[in-house]
């Protein structure tokens, strides 16, 4: 009954299940754009240059990608407090936090997956681009855009990691119905209560959207290496 509950909750457009959805969609691509915007620069500049300590920041970018969510959260919710060095704008417990909390999870992943991919076409394209006289800026640039349709597949990586997490956002967003309420925690908090036609529905749409939007991103990675071709 439950699962029968729950698409009638989808096919009826359930006001309350579509506000969560857009929510969460607004948080969890605005929150890989940032990550993205951050890490892609940053994983790129690591594989490129050499500075003492290069080896060491190799490490923590590898180990940072396992980041616990409910320590992201606690970090950001410090940050945020009123006490906190950032919190005089009085955004925790908002999208914001929520945002932030989310892409400071994601963009190691996205960093350390850019450094090796970004290595390993150096290692490629070293020679030509020494015997052109390359600058270090111009290599990021040439390198990234090189590889364009593979920094896709990490931002989707990050984007799967941000929009499956629960504890960085339930801690900094405070899980606040009708305002800072995502699928993630109100599968987590119905589930509790035992509203488990909410939960299934919200369950069903966050693997149908994961999904599609891997499937979008995809077909335009194939057009565009068919087109490039």
């Amino acid at each position: 009954m439950d699962g029968v509950g729950a698409l009638d909750l989808i096919l009826s457009g359930d006001r309350t299940l579509f506000a969560i959805v857009r929510l969460s969609l607004l948080v969890t691509l605005s929150a890989t754009l940032l990550a993205a915007v951050v890490g892609m620069p940053l994983g790129a500049t690591v594989a490129l240059t050499r500075f003492p300590g290069r080896d060491a920041a190799i490490v923590m970018l590898n180990g940072l990608m396992g980041l616990p969510p409910v320590v992201v959260g606690l970090l950001v919710f410090l940050a945020l407090s009123r006490s906190g060095p950032l919190g005089s704008p009085g955004i925790l417990f908002t999208p914001t936090a929520m945002i932030i909390a989310q892409a400071v999870l994601i963009a190691p992943i996205i960093a350390a997956l850019t450094r090796q991919l970004v290595e390993d076409l150096w290692a490629e394209y070293r020679d030509e681009l020494t015997a052109m006289e390359v600058g270090p800026l111009a290599r990021v640039k040439t390198l990234l855009w090189d590889a364009r349709f593979s920094l896709v597949t990490i931002g989707l990586a990050g984007f799967g990691r941000a929009a499956a997490e629960v504890g960085a956002v339930m801690i900094v967003g405070g899980n606040i119905d009708g305002f800072t309420r995502v699928m993630t925690t109100t599968i987590a908090l119905e589930t509790s209560k035992g509203n488990l036609a909410l939960a299934i529905g919200l369950g069903l749409v966050l693997i149908t959207l994961i999904m599609a939007v891997n499937a979008i991103a995809w077909g335009v990675r194939q057009w565009a290496e068919r087109h490039a071709g």
